[in-house]
């Protein structure tokens, strides 16, 4: 396979794939079902250098590959609870979205050689015929099973800086034999503050060890937020130097990275989540460092 990489040396713009699809309204303990929305409003308002497409759905047969079918179908006819506990068609109505998108994302990163950006939640915990903790459908091996298929990347890294362990991804692997799959989940390792400086030399090394994938599917968490309700450990400064280190170790090795905001809980009393959309904003700000041409040349 031809390395993608040397494609480009900057992008004008970061792809972004959203569409008003991907959410959705109701009442939870959760913002994630709406999050898309506010964060697409965040980047939008600090006018960054961001390209939005909307992301083709997947099909069923897609999700199908990797969960168990008769889960699948329960799910989108609103049998059984998705991963919010409940029934609601408007949850089901998102989920063919959400992993449109990051598929979207995935395979943008590999045309470009550079990053793309699914603004989503909602894929970790999810496994073959189960939903937990706000995931569904597992949106990570499902992208990483169509990139396979498709010939369009031979090894697929996962690297999830969400708070918590990403189980439903080790269950869907180990389901599958995916050994193809590189995945690191810091959840499984790192949960307190005096693992900090720890976690942050660690992340460049974590990286170097999927030198070798077509392409990185990163989620870049906000719940491992020191306030976070379900986190946390680092602060919002903290979690910009992870972001800023993840993104330039990838690009300097030359990885394609694809990556969605996965978990972040701080609701204020009035519904809003100002401190959530901050670090998922820092995370883009990083990324457009990286990334984006007149920004690149600025700052080296």
């Amino acid at each position: 396979m031809e390395p993608v990489s040397q494609l480009t040396e900057c992008v004008n713009d970061v792809p972004v794939f959203f569409t008003p699809r991907m959410v959705a309204h109701f009442s939870s303990s959760s913002p994630s079902a709406a999050k898309p929305e506010k964060v697409m409003d965040a980047w939008l308002r600090l006018d960054l250098p961001i390209a939005v497409i909307e992301p083709e759905p997947v099909t069923v047969d897609q999700l199908k590959q990797a969960h168990n079918p008769d889960y699948v179908d329960q799910i989108l006819a609103c049998e059984i609870k998705n991963g919010f506990g409940n029934k609601l068609p408007e949850v089901a109505a998102t989920l063919l979205y959400t992993t449109g998108a990051m598929l979207a994302a995935a395979r943008e990163a590999i045309r470009n050689g550079k990053v793309a950006v699914a603004p989503c939640s909602g894929f970790h915990h999810a496994k073959y015929a189960s939903a937990f903790g706000y995931c569904t459908f597992n949106g990570l091996v499902v992208t990483a099973m169509i990139l396979k298929v498709s010939g369009l990347a031979n090894k697929v890294g996962i690297l999830d800086f969400d708070m918590h362990y990403g189980d439903g991804t080790d269950n869907l692997i180990e389901q599958h034999q995916l050994k193809w799959i590189e995945h690191y989940t810091a959840g499984r390792e790192y949960e307190a503050t005096h693992q900090t400086q720890e976690f942050l030399l660690s992340v460049s090394e974590k990286i170097t060890k999927m030198q070798d994938c077509d392409i990185i599917l990163y989620q870049a968490g906000a719940d491992p937020h020191i306030k976070d309700p379900l986190g946390g450990f680092l602060t919002t400064e903290q979690l910009r130097i992870r972001d800023k280190i993840v993104f330039e170790t990838a690009n300097a090795l030359g990885i394609p990275i694809a990556w969605n905001l996965a978990g972040g809980y701080q609701v204020a009393d009035d519904g809003s989540i100002p401190e959530v959309l901050t670090i998922h904003s820092n995370t883009m700000l990083e990324c457009i460092r990286v990334y984006v041409c007149k920004y690149k040349q600025v700052h080296q």
